[in-house]
């Protein structure tokens, strides 16, 4: 596969990485991208690998791959001898090149993550609640992020892109379902967390469906160099989703595609309810609250579940139905070729969903949908904070796929 860049760059016209005020500069940042993505992708390419994927001359790359290198994007790797001439250095990114912060917003906790250029999360902070109030996500942003800046040297804050929060859209509707005052929800409607975070940050701030976000970083991290296209699913307090076509998330005209709550599944004996009620976590939640088990641990421990024996099991035991009838239906529309599932709890507990789903797929009516491959995630429990801090990286080191002038195999 080999993605074309810029026609007017194809001699190797130069530019300075900040001169987006001329033609020349756009498609010098354009190349810039380009490469960078390809080589995220790829994890490791030389030079002569590099131009023949994206068309430019080997003089160009060159001139390219010193000046991503001097500024710290690209690192050296262990030169490779050929049979013949010089030998050939692949280029890595430079974890250090560029760091990026990702907020996370839930209905439980709030996670903040430092991540560095090659996905790595470097720090990782949470505060769990009741319920997420404005000033208590504020509060703890803007304590948490000074305390990170403060370990940092001041050569790697200068490298910080920005800030990434992943948050669930109008959050004072769900009052009810988190349990809490509808009138300390409604501050909600008040605050732009953009602008009171940013008038505080030497660096912009970003805002993204928390679902969307965790696909986004399931595509740049994950296994979405595997599918072309593909349906996402994340299980949290509730369930989300993402739709990816052409290696690209697709957001939609208000940014909430793929928003898989909303859709009703059946339920034996009853009214179809919607998804967001059949197969989220609140609904173990509440097994355990009825038991009474201290739910906590879902959120304060989300990478341990061992405690919950049966009725996590009855859990997966409910919800792997209904996700097999989400699957069947968004198959019906767009044939995705895989669906990926991912979600706030324990690898061991995503493969179990996983194969359960699967399972539940075999005893519906498929005829006339081509049933896709049903994979995990790789993303794991944070790919929403992640996802997050990838924002910053999208808006100016990597390319969106749908952008590329031309894709050939």
């Amino acid at each position: 596969m080999s993605f074309s860049a810029s026609p007017a760059d194809k001699d190797g016209a130069s530019a300075s990485r900040h001169g987006r005020g001329s033609k020349q500069g756009d498609v010098r940042v354009h190349n810039e991208q380009l490469m960078l993505t390809l080589v995220r992708r790829h994890g490791a390419l030389a030079k002569a690998e590099l131009a023949r994927l994206t068309g430019l001359s080997p003089q160009t790359v060159s001139v390219i791959m010193r000046k991503l290198e001097e500024d710290g994007l690209l690192a050296r790797g262990t030169p490779t001898r050929g049979r013949v001439g010089q030998p050939s250095i692949p280029m890595t990114l430079a974890a250090d090149g560029v760091y990026s912060l990702g907020l996370k917003i839930g209905r439980r906790s709030v996670d903040l993550v430092l991540m560095d250029f090659i996905g790595r999360v470097r720090e990782t902070r949470r505060r769990s609640y009741a319920w997420p109030l404005p000033h208590a996500v504020l509060d703890f942003a803007r304590k948490e992020i000074a305390g990170l800046l403060k370990k940092l040297s001041p050569e790697k804050r200068k490298r910080i892109a920005g800030l990434g929060i992943a948050s669930p859209f109008e959050l004072w509707n769900w009052a009810g379902e988190v349990g809490a005052p509808q009138a300390e929800m409604d501050a909600w409607r008040r605050i732009d967390l953009i602008t009171a975070l940013e008038r505080e940050l030497p660096f912009p701030v970003s805002l993204q469906n928390d679902a969307t976000s965790a696909c986004v970083a399931e595509v740049v991290f994950g296994r979405g160099s595997a599918f072309k296209d593909f349906f996402y699913f994340f299980i949290g307090f509730f369930i989300g989703g993402g739709v990816v076509l052409n290696n690209a998330v697709f957001t939609g005209s208000t940014g909430n595609a793929g928003a898989i709550g909303t859709m009703p599944v059946p339920v034996r004996g009853k009214q179809p309810i919607q998804l967001i009620d059949a197969a989220s976590i609140h609904l173990l939640e509440t097994r355990l609250k009825a038991a009474k088990i201290d739910p906590s641990p879902l959120w304060l421990q989300p990478e341990n579940w061992d405690g919950f024996g049966k009725h996590l099991d009855a859990w997966i035991a409910e919800i792997a139905p209904a996700l097999a009838y989400a699957i069947a239906a968004s198959s019906s529309v767009i044939d995705f070729p895989a669906v990926i599932i991912d979600g706030a709890f324990p690898p061991a507990v995503r493969r179990r969903i996983t194969a359960a789903t699967g399972k539940a797929m075999q005893a519906l009516d498929l005829e006339g949908i081509q049933p896709p491959v049903i994979v995990e995630g790789e993303v794991g429990q944070n790919a929403r904070a992640i996802g997050g801090a990838c924002l910053p990286l999208l808006n100016r080191y990597i390319l969106d796929p749908s952008s590329f002038v031309k894709e050939i195999t």
